[in-house]
């Protein structure tokens, strides 16, 4: 295989794992440089983005390029020259994986000016009951920026709209009023200015091209947790333009009281302004986001087809994205319109995938990560609030997940009592019921445990 056609595949597989912002940020200039005696060789076009791809990307793109090239070893990063991605329109390679990869080349149409996406509007914003919520309130904010929602701040599961809908805001502004400052960016890269500025001596401009911002979107806002220096300059960031009735437009993975090792001052400016969560889209609204795409791309797909993709495909939007874009490549290749029985093959890896199975290890792991707590402090007898709750959620999955009897988790943590597991399970599960957050958090790490 073509080393450009085996990057394609990497970077259709990455664009369905990761968030939109940060697959633009850190994945748009890089290409394959070389590949000789089972070393791979990925040019990046910068050194931090070297290193970005390195620390953070690694594992993964190992794992997708030994999937589809088994002979390859290792992975070696350089510096090199920016190359734009390849349209792979006349590639002939029909395997699934590659399918997945029919990205819509708007996503790197930005505009220099604002960092914004064009391609995304509310015109092609698909409403539910899940997100009328943050719909509604981002339209106000369109309506009365700087002084009805503010900050604006939007939290959901990975690839549920939360990009979109940011985008959309900042597009419609940017059309509304030519003349305001908008900038929209990721919080990592919010971060990666911070740290360029400090280390050139150059906070001065950092400080006032931010101060003066009209709106300012910033996406994964949770990155920010514990990083104290970019969380200082944020807060700083925050009520320069607040004070201004400069709007401010906030996304997260998780409300603003969840989110570990957010610095009290933050948490209590988020919680000042609109809260609007967006929740998991239901049969009918899944159906019509994928009518929808299929319209904006000009492919023309049967109902049957679209429904059956809606009924198999229920775990966000981005992945219900991918496999619309696995047919559509499937009817372009082929040169027919796609049945059932189709679509039944194309998609076997992600219909047919079972549920990953997960332990007791992987439930005190990913409950420790999600607190920002250390994993040894579940199974220890402090009685900390920060450490009581995230020890009982463990019970509590345990229980749930594992189908764990009382002594057995009560073992597993430090050898406690039966008793004291009973309670933390009717303790959590109560509170789940009553308390939507909870429900929320602990949704979000039951999905970080099966991903």
């Amino acid at each position: 295989m073509d080393i450009k056609d085996l990057w394609q595949i990497v970077l259709g597989e990455v664009e369905l794992t990761i968030s939109k912002a940060n697959f633009i940020t850190w994945f748009k200039s890089t290409r394959i440089h070389s590949k000789k005696d089972g070393v791979i060789t990925i040019s990046a076009p910068n050194g931090f983005t070297k290193e970005w791809l390195e620390n953070k990307y690694n594992k993964l793109i190992l794992k997708i390029l030994r999937n589809n090239s088994p002979d390859i070893k290792e992975l070696q990063f350089v510096i090199g020259e920016s190359k734009p991605i390849i349209n792979i329109k006349n590639l002939k390679n029909p395997s699934a994986t590659l399918a997945n990869n029919q990205l819509n080349f708007q996503e790197f149409n930005l505009n220099k000016e604002t960092n914004l996406n064009p391609k995304y509007t509310f015109n092609n914003f698909v409403i539910g009951s899940f997100n009328e919520l943050a719909q509604a309130a981002s339209m106000g904010v369109v309506k009365h920026s700087g002084t009805l929602y503010n900050p604006l701040f939007i939290y959901g599961g990975v690839g549920l709209g939360k990009t979109h809908l940011l985008q959309a805001i900042g597009n419609k502004l940017y059309k509304k009023y030519p003349n305001r400052k908008i900038k929209y960016l990721s919080s990592e890269k919010y971060t990666r200015e911070l740290v360029d500025a400090i280390s050139k001596k150059g906070m001065d401009t950092f400080k006032k091209n931010f101060y003066k911002t009209d709106v300012l979107i910033i996406d994964d806002i949770q990155f920010i947790a514990g990083k104290e220096k970019t969380q200082e300059e944020f807060f700083n960031t925050f009520n320069a333009l607040y004070q201004k009735n400069k709007q401010i437009i906030i996304s997260s993975d998780r409300p603003p009281k969840a989110i570990p090792t957010l610095e009290d001052r933050l948490r209590s400016r988020f919680e000042g302004g609109m809260i609007a969560d967006i929740g998991q889209p239901d049969l009918e609204t899944r159906t019509a986001i994928l009518k929808n795409k299929a319209e904006e791309k000009k492919v023309k797909i049967p109902d049957d087809v679209l429904n059956h993709l809606s009924v198999n495909v229920q775990s966000n939007i981005r992945e219900l994205e991918g496999a619309l874009n696995r047919v559509i490549a499937f009817s372009q290749i082929n040169n027919t319109i796609p049945t059932i029985k189709n679509i039944d093959e194309i998609l076997s890896q992600i219909i047919n995938t079972p549920k990953k199975m997960t332990n007791c290890k992987k439930i005190f792991q990913t409950v420790s990560e999600f607190y920002d707590i250390n994993i040894n402090d579940l199974f220890d007898r402090s009685r900390k609030k920060q450490l009581v709750q995230p020890r009982q959620i463990s019970m509590y999955l345990i229980r749930k997940e594992l189908n764990g009897s009382y002594p057995y988790i009560g073992e597993k943590l430090g050898g406690r009592d039966h008793t004291t597991v009973m309670y933390a399970y009717k303790k959590i599960k109560r509170e789940i019921e009553e308390n939507n957050s909870l429900q929320y958090e602990i949704n979000l790490i039951k999905e970080k445990l099966y991903n």
